[in-house]
């Protein structure tokens, strides 16, 4: 038996035995396929397909864990319909209307990780089709829709930048959700909202094994579901998740966050994401020098906050002397390109060697990234670099600012729509928030949740470093 061999077969063993707001509700989210390994490709091609797609108090429990894999894409278990029927839908930040595969559909996945439903408008009760005269389907159209009779179902597309798209019709049925009764208790909810009724799916989520039924968007739109919500005066239209990197899980609520406080930044304004303006970047106490247009928003669109993103992508302007800087405390280090990324061998605390990165952004706000946060661990004494050139990673070569879960991590992040501001603050995501009842005043406990079982994690876990070991022996030998 070679050296290789020995090493990998003592590394599967290793891994194998010694890893151990009017009101309150909650849909069980959880991480979206905990159990499977997961290239370290992968990571960007995710991000690459996400930022394609981009276009009471509810308590969401947190499923997922800090390792950069599918960190962001999380699915939540939703019942829609009367009799009510579960659906998994993927959680998304920069998307907005929710969306079901519907019974129509003819090119659905058939088969996933998951159970799959298939919605069928006819099987409830409370189901009701939208046709093109009704006004909600009037304010998707700009109130043009040609040869508009009321027999005329309500029709969507969505196009996304990585080739797939859904299409089909709108229907509204009834939303049930858990109702917070304080004290972390719950009792059902519910709520009438209009969604998409997919009838048609190409490309990715035309695909299956990696299948969910739907898409579940918190963009700003008056078609989201938090929207929806708000109008009805179900929830006051703010939403909050921390992400805990350490234990895994989290915290998902949406309604008015009363504790802790967060200090805010405003939202820019006419945007189709969540975009913020930055300032300037700190590096180990001393303010990086960036040509002045860097964070110039005359035709920009800022920086962009998305929690449904793993990673954290900066313009070649930026990531250049960034990394130099941060990389001038260690000077002999020699660099590894492992999957596409530049991994290194570290001995020692990362957090000791090299420095914190602050980010500052209008209204005072600013937003400190430790290097445990920014770089991620592969192996023992081998370490990778989590910030990422926008310019590179780009097909058409443009330059965004975008920053994800590998610095929203471990920080309460409050996206306030009724005041447009976001907001932050370090925060310990296995504790709980307090959410205000706008109704009654009262404030409620939304605690964490991890809902992934200890299994699958380790399972995942032993994949990942097992094919990473692979790809640093290979380049060792």
């Amino acid at each position: 038996m070679d050296r290789k061999t020995i090493l990998l077969v003592c590394v599967y063993l290793l891994l194998l035995f010694g890893s151990s707001v009017s009101s309150t509700g909650y849909f069980r989210v959880q991480r979206k396929f905990a159990g499977k390994g997961r290239s370290m490709t992968d990571l960007k091609f995710h991000d690459s397909r996400r930022h394609g797609r981009m276009l009471g108090a509810v308590d969401l429990p947190l499923g997922g864990i800090g390792l950069p894999s599918e960190a962001g894409l999380y699915f939540a278990e939703i019942r829609l319909g009367t009799p009510s029927k579960k659906y998994y839908v993927q959680v998304d930040t920069g998307s907005d209307i929710l969306w079901v595969n519907c019974i129509q559909c003819k090119q659905c996945p058939k088969k996933s990780d998951l159970e799959l439903t298939l919605y069928d408008p006819n099987d409830s009760k409370s189901g009701k089709l939208i046709t093109c005269d009704q006004p909600f389907c009037s304010s998707q159209y700009d109130n043009q829709i040609p040869n508009c009779t009321p027999d005329v179902l309500c029709q969507y597309i969505v196009q996304y930048g990585d080739g797939s798209s859904t299409a089909g019709y709108y229907v509204k049925d009834v939303l049930k959700y858990n109702q917070g009764l304080g004290n972390l208790q719950t009792g059902e909810a519910n709520a009438s909202v209009i969604f998409g009724c997919g009838a048609q799916q190409s490309g990715d989520l035309g695909t299956s094994g990696e299948a969910v039924d739907g898409i579940l968007g918190f963009g700003q739109s008056n078609s989201s579901v938090i929207s929806q919500l708000a109008s009805a005066g179900k929830v006051k239209k703010v939403f909050a998740h921390c992400l805990d990197s350490v234990n895994g899980g989290g915290i998902f609520a949406i309604g008015n966050i009363v504790r802790p406080k967060v200090k805010t930044t405003p939202i820019i304004p006419n945007q189709q994401h969540y975009n913020v303006i930055m300032k300037a970047i700190e590096v180990g106490g001393t303010v990086l020098r960036l040509p002045t247009e860097v964070f110039d928003t005359g035709d920009r669109s800022g920086t962009i906050i998305d929690s449904g993103t793993t990673l954290a992508y900066l313009p070649d302007s930026v990531f250049t002397p960034l990394i130099n800087m941060i990389m001038s405390y260690q000077r002999a280090i020699n660099f590894h390109a492992v999957q596409e990324f530049q991994c290194f061998k570290f001995t020692g605390s990362v957090d000791d060697g090299f420095p914190s990165i602050t980010l500052h952004f209008d209204g005072g706000l600013s937003l400190t990234v430790y290097p445990h946060e920014y770089f991620f661990q592969i192996g023992d004494d081998a370490w990778c670099i989590g910030w990422q050139n926008s310019g590179m990673q780009s097909k058409d070569g443009k330059d965004v600012t975008l920053l994800g879960d590998l610095v929203l991590s471990n920080k309460l992040v409050v996206y306030d729509l009724e005041n447009q501001t976001i907001g932050w603050t370090d925060y310990n995501c296995s504790s709980s928030v307090r959410v205000q009842d706008e109704k009654t005043g009262s404030v409620y406990n939304i605690g964490a949740h991890d809902v992934s079982t200890a299994s699958s994690l380790e399972i995942w876990r032993f994949h990942v470093i097992l094919f990473l070991v692979v790809a640093l022996l290979n380049l060792i030998y």
